[in-house]
């Protein structure tokens, strides 16, 4: 008979037999779904099969199709395992990792010397669901005397960012799990996710007559299919939507007053903006029939809990901060937060503006409110990618001269990707941290190959479940190839390669590891007081001094170790009901080795209810703020209507919509794309046979920044004069039987820098005007 405590173990890893399976996760949505992947192929390092986990606390072996395509992540030709190095005349050479740490370090160092510190700009600060990276870069920039950053969030979250932080001082996230109406705006969930168990709870809710969905989205997306109420806007024309159905719940007399009254301040400032609105007219401009505007604000209005979630479509978009301001009303005037059903305050292990962003607590120098060039409005520490060309083409002093880019590809998924290339080209040093040959790795003087996500510990911190929370630090499935090295390796070589550490700063605190946690908690706290260079680089000391005692392959999980004891002594009570509790050390102890020894998700957080999202809520007096004056005057411009349209560029184009086969830069698979042919610009029935186009047929879409020519899918989703492009695509493929071919046209070769929102400056991606030509 088997060892029965064998058995027991390997039921409990999930793994049987021969070629077992390991637990892992997808990282090709925010959602980050547990999953358990089966390994082979040569040298047994192919991802040849992928099941959802079932252990999983919040997916619960949920999966979408997209995590079938995670071995092209894993093992795509344009993966990197050694550092490059740009040679002269533009090509790249191989060198080892000791000459690329050296050089980047010394080049840094110059022009640090040089210009100082704040001259050196950081994009990204981790990709898509893997976000230890950046947690390990905060203590580079600290070596760098870097202040300016910027990533992908500030192209899509930062006016909504801002909004909450007036309104809440909180991020806030829907419970659709259990809501009765949810209110999707400018967001497709059966393509983008965005919440646990997506497409499971969309069909749910199609199907349960008590329940319904809105959907608030121009084309007739998948989620739209399913909706209830499908309020097909004209493009850019939210803002009078939201503010129409607004401005009806007052007008109708919806409002939960009394609910208003004593948890909310400041309506009586924004009432008389909000119940003057001219509901037909706002109606007629978003061409939606007033009666439909009128039974949406009444269902919405009439439901026991409603959620809400706000995407791309709308923050992408004309009028995109406002938009995020005008749709809170929508639910709280309604008294839908802090409840079962509604929108709450998630309670994070790992704030996600915070140490994903290199952000090093209260005692860390202030941050800049303003980009140095353009005088751009900095939100949670990030510039708007808008202006970062703007930021590095001038004769300012406070120009930047140097960029990192980690785990982004800003030249591919900025807007205005021929100024970005002009941008990255003026630059004194480029250096790139990515696992692939990215368009953006191939504008750099050096590049640097992290391992891949299989490959090591990692970890997402879009972890937005309430009341019950779980965080999942994954473990490596994988050997990493020789020539890569973990992030916290990159950052650690670094910060040392710059003279900030050495040998001598770590002695002590390794004897003291080596004696056990509890001794090494007492020293690293009494070193942290003491040494400011301690504190100053915590991420990279932990590295080098707890993570040698940690299991192998688990070394880079020692900052894990700090943010359990933050978190179990910030929040005791709902440590304690999801089972770590005992005296603060002993329950920091206990998270952090299920975090550790844990293969799925854990359960670090179990709040009593909905409720204590109110003690996330930081505004005067614990009370949402419904009144931000900034934003008073877009409201009455409003009544101005939109802007006129262009007549030399009549279509609204959006560019860069998603798509099964796209849906983000991580996992761009020529071949798949190749198969499905999904790469084609989609456009109404009415506006196709104005141009006397049929799918198949190439057409030419010109903007002010450029002009392409791509093939045309006539589609019915779409509503006349809008047209879309789907996003990552632009690629070069060579199929095994020779003919390369170029799939799809790259979206932001088309979109301008220029086109952003007025406060926040996140880009117009979502309303580009353009023209559409048929060819012969």
């Amino acid at each position: 008979m088997p060892d029965k405590q064998q058995a027991l173990r390997e039921a409990q890893a999930g793994t049987r037999g021969e070629n077992p399976w390991k637990k892992a996760c997808c990282i090709l949505c925010s959602l980050n779904c547990g999953i358990e992947v089966q390994l082979g192929g040569e040298g047994g390092r192919h991802i040849v099969k992928v099941k959802g986990d079932r252990g999983h606390p919040l997916s619960q072996g949920y999966l979408c199709e997209k995590a079938q395509r995670l071995d092209h992540y894993q093992n795509s030709g344009d993966r990197l395992e050694t550092p490059l190095r740009r040679r002269k005349d533009g090509s790249f050479e191989s060198i080892d990792w000791d000459t690329a740490i050296r050089e980047v370090a010394e080049k840094f160092a110059a022009i640090k010397a040089r210009y100082g510190g704040d001259k050196i700009l950081y994009y990204g600060g981790g990709g898509q669901g893997n976000h230890m990276g950046g947690s390990y870069g905060s203590a580079t920039l600290a070596a760098l005397g870097n202040k300016y950053r910027s990533n992908a969030l500030a192209q899509e979250k930062t006016g909504e960012a801002w909004v909450n932080g007036k309104m809440l001082g909180a991020a806030v996230h829907g419970d659709f799990e259990h809501c009765e109406v949810a209110l999707f705006i400018g967001k497709n969930p059966w393509q983008s996710h965005g919440f646990t168990r997506a497409r499971a709870v969309i069909r749910e809710m199609a199907k349960d007559p008590s329940r319904s969905i809105v959907v608030i989205d121009p084309r007739r997306s998948e989620t739209a299919e399913k909706a209830d109420y499908h309020l097909d806007i004209n493009p850019g024309t939210d803002a009078w939507c939201l503010a129409a159905l607004v401005a009806l719940l007052i007008q109708e007399g919806l409002v939960r007053s009394d609910w208003v009254a004593e948890h909310c301040c400041g309506y009586e400032q924004v009432q008389p903006l909000l119940v003057s609105v001219d509901v037909a007219a706002y109606a007629a401009i978003c061409g939606i029939e007033e009666a439909r505007l009128r039974e949406t604000a009444r269902r919405i209005a009439s439901a026991a809990s409603v959620s809400v979630f706000e995407d791309l479509g709308m923050q992408m978009s004309v009028h995109s901060t406002l938009g995020s301001y005008l749709q809170r009303f929508i639910w709280l005037l309604t008294g839908n937060f802090a409840r079962q059903g509604c929108n709450g305050v998630p309670l994070p292990l790992v704030a996600l503006t915070g140490a994903s962003k290199g952000e090093r607590g209260s005692d860390a120098p202030p941050r800049p409110r303003v980009s140095p060039v353009a005088g751009a409005k900095i939100i949670t520490g990030l510039i708007p990618c808008n202006v970062i060309p703007e930021e590095i083409l001038s004769d300012h002093p406070g120009r930047y001269r140097a960029l990192l880019v980690e785990s982004g590809n800003p030249l591919h998924s900025l807007a205005d990707s021929q100024k970005m290339r002009e941008a990255l080209r003026a630059l004194e040093l480029l250096v790139v941290i990515d696992v692939a040959f990215t368009e953006t790795a191939r504008e750099a003087d050096y590049i640097l190959p992290p391992s891949t996500q299989f490959e090591k510990p990692e970890a997402t911190y879009f972890n937005l479940e309430f009341p019950r929370n779980a965080f999942h630090l994954r473990k490596p499935v994988l050997e990493a190839p020789q020539g890569s090295l973990a992030e916290p390796e990159i950052h650690a070589r670094l910060v040392e390669a710059m003279g900030e550490l050495s040998e001598d700063d770590y002695a002590s605190l390794r004897e003291a590891a080596q004696r056990g946690r509890a001794e090494f908690a007492a020293e690293f706290l009494t070193a942290m007081a003491s040494r400011e260079k301690i504190a100053k680089y915590a991420p990279v000391v932990l590295y080098r001094t707890l993570g040698p005692t940690l299991p192998k392959g688990m070394e880079a999980a020692a900052l894990y170790w700090a943010f359990a004891h933050q978190f179990v002594q910030k929040n005791a009570q709902a440590a304690a009901r999801a089972g770590f509790d005992g005296d603060p050390f002993s329950a920091g102890e206990a998270l952090f080795n299920a975090l550790l020894e844990d293969r799925s998700a854990v359960v670090f957080a179990d709040e009593d209810g909905y409720e204590g999202s109110w003690s996330r809520v930081r505004t005067a007096g614990g009370l949402i703020n419904l009144a931000i004056p900034e934003l008073f005057p877009e409201i009455e411009k409003l009544k101005q209507g939109p802007a006129p349209h262009d007549p030399d560029f009549p279509f609204v184009l959006s560019a860069g919509e998603r798509r099964s086969e796209t849906t983000n830069t991580i996992i761009r698979n020529p071949a798949s794309i190749a198969i499905s042919g999904n790469v084609a610009l989609r456009i109404a029935q009415e506006d196709a046979r104005r141009l006397g186009c049929e799918s198949g047929d190439r057409v030419r879409v010109s903007t002010r920044r450029g002009s392409v020519e791509v093939a045309v899918e006539v589609s019915d989703t779409m509503k006349a004069g809008h047209v879309s492009l789907p996003n990552g695509l632009g690629l070069d493929y060579q199929p095994r039987d020779g003919g390369a071919m170029r799939l799809g046209v790259a979206p932001n070769e088309l979109t301008d820098v220029a086109d952003r929102d007025f406060l926040a400056g996140t880009p117009w991606h979502k309303h580009v005007p353009a023209r559409v030509e048929a060819l012969p």
